[in-house]
């Protein structure tokens, strides 16, 4: 397996079904070993199904995806080992401290030298004052930020980010933005899903647009681009490709 397989995101002909109701139709999406996807698409268009998908939460009805070179169905297992997901939902215990979410996360995940990088993450994400508060009273950006810290635990290599600024305020997404950029120039692969257009488009090798369970459109990143991306997403959206 080369190192480019084993940072990739690979799916294809990707299909789910709640009853009648299908909420991916035949998704295609590759991204390739150590880039950034930003994927964009309206409520309801399937993205948090793709990242339910993806991370071995939700099974898919058809089509085939594989992460980090390992097939989402068969090697779940495997799968998880290699990723770190940030959503707008925290995952954390309330009534545990900051500082001991992280190390309960550190068991589960099996990770090396837990106190080292528990401390490094707290440092890194501006935590360190609040180690020892209890997590469900901190605010919501030290929340997000948290989760951030517990989803890098394990050093992942493939990172998939559900809507990860949503609630943010202005210093705690400054604060993920620089980790983000951090990750990236590591060789991280992300597939980052945000409402956040001119956000996404600024941190993304490529952008791909989500409507109606498929990807409709797709193309590089340029830093003169947003404004034509901008005006086709909204024509996209409004049902013009689907």
């Amino acid at each position: 397996m080369s190192r480019s397989s084993e940072l990739a995101i690979q799916v294809s002909g990707l299909t789910k079904r709640y009853g009648i109701v299908p909420a991916l139709r035949g998704v295609d999406l590759v991204v390739p070993g150590g880039t950034c996807l930003a994927l964009f698409g309206p409520n309801g268009a399937g993205k948090s199904t793709l990242i339910g998908v993806l991370s071995t939460l939700i099974r898919p009805s058809g089509g085939t995806a594989r992460v980090a070179g390992y097939d989402i169905k068969r090697d779940g297992i495997r799968v998880r080992q290699h990723l770190g997901v940030i959503s707008h939902h925290p995952w954390l215990y309330d009534r545990l401290s900051a500082r001991d979410n992280l190390a309960f996360f550190a068991r589960l995940y099996g990770v090396e030298d837990r106190d080292r990088r528990i401390a490094a993450l707290l440092a890194d994400l501006e935590l360190e004052a609040w180690a020892h508060q209890d997590a469900g009273t901190l605010s919501r950006g030290m929340r997000q930020r948290l989760t951030i810290a517990r989803a890098l635990l394990p050093d992942p290599p493939v990172l998939l980010l559900d809507e990860p600024f949503t609630g943010l305020d202005r210093h705690s997404a400054h604060v993920f933005r620089e980790r983000l950029a951090l990750l990236r120039r590591q060789g991280r692969t992300i597939l980052l899903v945000t409402h956040h257009i001119e956000e996404g488009w600024s941190l993304a090798d490529r952008a791909a647009v989500l409507v109606r369970g498929k990807v409709v459109y797709e193309t590089p990143v340029a830093p003169d681009g947003f404004a034509a991306f901008a005006e086709g997403f909204d024509r996209l959206t409004a049902g013009d490709a689907v």
